[in-house]
């Protein structure tokens, strides 16, 4: 149903907050794998799986209701109008129930008054509603966004995301704790070989660098991201395992190695070739450390 009034992403993540909430919903954002396939390299993967946490949210009696000049005393707790995303959160079924019984109490006020569904009284609505024991409204602990680390208060040359050359579309994130910066991208599993990232930083002065390559570890994540450094005698490939916490106290980045480094440009490439997984995009670190 497409009603006056659509639940969106924006309503889930309250930025959105309607007026005349008849429920809560609570479940996470979520869409399952749409496909399993099998690469070019043989390796089988999931496509398609979203995950977005959420805190207690307000339902919209509006996006219960079809338009009044579509019908007048029909009420839709279970296919509403939702877009698909903000129906993967509302879709469970206590939900359902909770929604069941505001819709049964605005068909009975609007039965009693005798007038459509769309002109019930909302605070008559919302009076009968409490007095049943309907919560309406979330006065408990909310999820957070997680915060990210400021770059400016790391060591060294530290280049985000934000900066980076990106090929291929990436989905920015900010879901999991330890990146920095104001979010991260990541390839959301799917168009591999054809996304990579390229940082490019300058460094101030020759040095011993120890170079870092920032992400927040998951278990949906890319065990072997190659990452190529472009270092005066040639490329450099290595492979990290982003499912791993690493040994920064946030698990948040792994160390490549220790690299003597003339002044100015230099580049580093991460790629999604050949990964089973999410590949996470964040931030590169570079920090001079004394030669050994």
């Amino acid at each position: 149903m497409v009603s006056e009034y659509v639940m969106t992403q924006k309503h889930c993540q309250q930025q959105v907050v309607p007026e005349d909430p008849v429920g809560l919903g609570a479940y996470n954002m979520d869409s399952h794998n749409c496909q399993r396939y099998v690469t070019a390299q043989g390796v089988v993967r999931n496509e398609g799986d979203i995950q977005v946490g959420v805190s207690p949210y307000r339902i919209s009696y509006r996006s219960i209701r079809p338009r009044r000049e579509e019908c007048e005393n029909l009420l839709v707790p279970v296919c509403l109008a939702a877009s698909h995303i903000a129906y993967g959160s509302i879709r469970m079924e206590p939900v359902f129930m909770v929604l069941g019984q505001s819709a049964a109490t605005a068909a009975s006020l609007a039965i009693d008054d005798r007038v459509p569904v769309q002109a019930v009284d909302d605070a008559k609505l919302r009076a009968r509603l409490l007095a049943d024991a309907q919560v309406l409204e979330w006065t408990g602990p909310v999820k957070a966004a997680a915060a990210g680390r400021d770059p400016a208060k790391l060591e060294g040359v530290v280049v985000d995301n934000a900066a980076a050359e990106l090929r291929g579309h990436w989905t920015a994130s900010h879901a999991t704790a330890g990146f920095v910066g104001g979010d991260y991208v990541h390839d959301g599993a799917e168009g591999k070989g054809a996304k990579s990232a390229t940082f490019a930083a300058t460094l101030p002065r020759a040095a011993t660098y120890e170079i870092r390559v920032w992400y927040p570890p998951g278990p949906n994540r890319a065990a072997a991201v190659p990452v190529t450094v472009h270092l005066p005698d040639g490329p450099q490939t290595f492979r990290i395992d982003q499912r791993r916490t690493t040994a920064d106290a946030t698990g948040s980045y792994e160390a490549l190695g220790r690299f003597p480094l003339p002044a100015g440009p230099v580049r580093l490439v991460i790629d999604t070739a050949g990964t089973d997984g999410h590949v996470i995009v964040d931030a590169v670190q570079f920090v001079a450390v004394p030669a050994r």
